[in-house]
């Protein structure tokens, strides 16, 4: 396809106008200012934005079904009374469709790349297959006994996973190890899930220092040592590790992170909402430490609108430190788009640069809240929504364009999903 006379963000996000963008196959294979002599495939780029599409590093996408359902509660009381009971009647069907319900949602907000984490995790990634969206999977492990890993359904699954499914499709589907958290493992568990993963030389993806009373309650059980510490003495971090939400950090938390090459998944509406607190980016960026933008799940944000994200993360930070200067609009887009893909280890994505995968997004600029433009970046962090986004495609291949879906019936999935919803 060649986007024609567009504006774009280029691999540094600088914005230049007037240029032409031509995607080959699923890479892209030239950016200028003068066209193309062929293209099969054209897109006029009259008042529209071309980006790299956004890298999500939270979620857990089939809890579309539980938008909504447990409002107004801490992080304890939404997890043990509404969530856990909720998940305990979700069949491998639920699971499939309400993977595919996320994915489209994730289509229509510019998201090509999701950090997840869940189970029935064959059935998610039917989903992500069918519709062509990328995935970075992880089967959601908690364990309160005193079993082996090995003794777990999720050691064989975490075996298939690996086996059938690790950079399937070119690159695709990658597969992730999870720890759910220190507070829902035993040392036991969390140990040899780590052992697994370094065996595999695979990632692991965990929440960690989520709330306060996470974070007071492992130092309590730990001998002071803060989550961040008690993965590190458990050689957890050896593995690459990406750290949803690290709200609540302190002491030597940021200089291990720093050295052991953690990434973080900074998760602004979710922390809100369950009123966990705000993540110290500021200080993560001092220490360079990589961080990247996660909507978490529909069931404590609730949507999966990166726009929203971005603006959120920006903002936040600037009444943290009380400085409006603290993080620039550049700063939060790349969080949602290059640093998410390293983090996902998907290095030749995340920046509109040739040689790279076309996994790219154009947003229409016509809207009068676009206007006038002062900076872009400026308007695209604090004055743009989710619905401008009109075009998103993954690996070259457009799969949402003003309202269409090619790879997935939405109007049967909608009517599907309301009949699947449980009452708990």
């Amino acid at each position: 396809m060649l986007f024609e006379n567009i504006t774009i963000l280029d691999e540094n996000l600088e914005v230049r106008e007037h240029q032409y963008v031509l995607t080959e196959e699923n890479k892209i294979t030239y950016i200028g200012d003068t066209c193309p002599e062929t293209a099969e495939e054209r897109y006029h780029g009259k008042n529209k934005l071309l980006m790299t599409g956004f890298f999500n590093l939270h979620s857990h996408t089939p809890m579309t079904f539980m938008r909504g359902y447990g409002e107004n509660l801490s992080l304890d009381d939404w997890l043990n009374k509404k969530i856990f009971p909720y998940e305990d009647k979700l069949t491998s069907e639920d699971i499939y469709v309400g993977t595919l319900l996320g994915i489209a949602e994730m289509l229509r907000f510019g998201i090509v790349s999701t950090s997840d984490m869940y189970y029935f995790c064959e059935d998610m990634l039917k989903a992500f297959l069918e519709v062509g969206v990328k995935c970075n999977l992880s089967r959601g492990i908690t364990c309160f006994s005193d079993a082996s890993y090995h003794d777990l359904p999720a050691y064989e699954e975490n075996k298939i996973l690996v086996r059938d499914y690790h950079n399937k499709n070119d690159g695709q589907i990658k597969i992730d190890f999870s720890i759910h958290g220190e507070y829902t493992n035993t040392e036991r568990t969390i140990q040899e899930i780590s052992e697994h993963a370094k065996s595999e030389n695979l990632p692991i993806h965990i929440h960690i220092s989520e709330t306060e009373k996470e974070h007071r309650e492992c130092m309590a059980r730990h001998n002071q040592m803060t989550p961040i510490e008690y993965f590190n003495h458990l050689g957890v971090l050896d593995s690459p590790v990406l750290a949803a939400h690290c709200v609540h950090l302190s002491g030597d938390d940021f200089a291990i992170m720093k050295e052991k090459g953690v990434s973080v998944a900074s998760c602004p509406a979710s922390n809100l909402k369950l009123a966990s607190g705000i993540c110290d980016v500021k200080t993560l960026f001092d220490y360079g430490i990589n961080v990247g933008i996660g909507t978490d799940s529909v069931a404590s944000n609730n949507s999966l609108n990166m726009i929203e994200e971005i603006k959120l993360f920006a903002l936040l930070q600037k009444v943290r430190a009380n400085d409006p200067a603290i993080i620039t609009p550049k700063e939060a887009v790349y969080a949602a788009t290059k640093a998410g893909a390293v983090a996902q280890g998907r290095l030749d994505s995340g920046s509109l640069k040739v040689g790279n995968r076309a996994d790219l997004i154009v947003l229409d600029m016509d809207a009068p809240y676009w206007k006038p433009v002062h900076n872009l970046t400026n308007n695209l962090v604090y004055s743009a929504s989710g619905t401008d986004v009109c075009l998103t495609m993954v690996d070259g291949k457009v799969l949402y364009k003003d309202g269409s879906y090619p790879t997935l019936d939405i109007e049967k999935l909608h009517a599907v999903q309301k009949l699947s919803r449980k009452e708990i």
